[in-house]
């Protein structure tokens, strides 16, 4: 991946390889079929617990009426920050160009993104990357950490549009 930058026109640009472009589009549909599936098939996953947090902790009544009030709008706005990163995607990988509404919801995708695998992968603050990918989790958790450069190069690119570095 090359990195996004801030581009005279007021886009952040970046560069996918064409296997990075199919690795998120494939998380993309993962956490589209989460975020859509009946809440009886997957109400108890835990990545539904760190999309959607408890609104009050120490009383189950009142972090269940929060839930019931707010729950819908948050899994609508979520699947249109999915969908304006899907549209802006290119699928055989190539440029990615964002304006400021794209850049939101790649930020928040990427987020949600990082919020299920981590959730997956029961990451903590001692999880480090892995320093030979050998098997399924060491791929998982390269993926992992490659979002959290996306996310990092599109933060600083944000950064410097904002404050007029090019």
């Amino acid at each position: 991946m090359k990195p996004f930058r801030a581009a005279r026109s007021g886009e952040l640009v970046a560069r996918l390889e064409r296997a990075e472009a199919g690795i998120l589009g494939l998380l993309l549909d993962q956490l589209e079929q989460l975020l859509t599936a009946d809440l009886d098939d997957v109400g108890d996953d835990p990545v539904l617990g760190r999309l959607f947090p408890d609104g009050h902790r120490s009383d189950p009544e009142l972090a269940a009426d929060y839930r019931e009030l707010t729950e819908s709008s948050l899994r609508s706005a979520k699947g249109d920050d999915l969908a304006m990163v899907r549209a802006s995607l290119p699928a055989e990988g190539g440029e990615v160009r964002l304006d400021a509404d794209q850049a939101g919801a790649w930020l928040r995708t990427s987020n949600d993104l990082r919020l299920a695998l981590g959730t997956r992968l029961d990451i903590s603050e001692e999880t480090e990357p892995p320093e030979e990918v050998a098997g399924e989790e060491d791929q998982q958790l390269a993926v992992y950490y490659w979002l959290t450069a996306v996310q990092g190069s599109l933060v600083d690119a944000l950064v410097a549009s904002r404050s007029g570095r090019r």
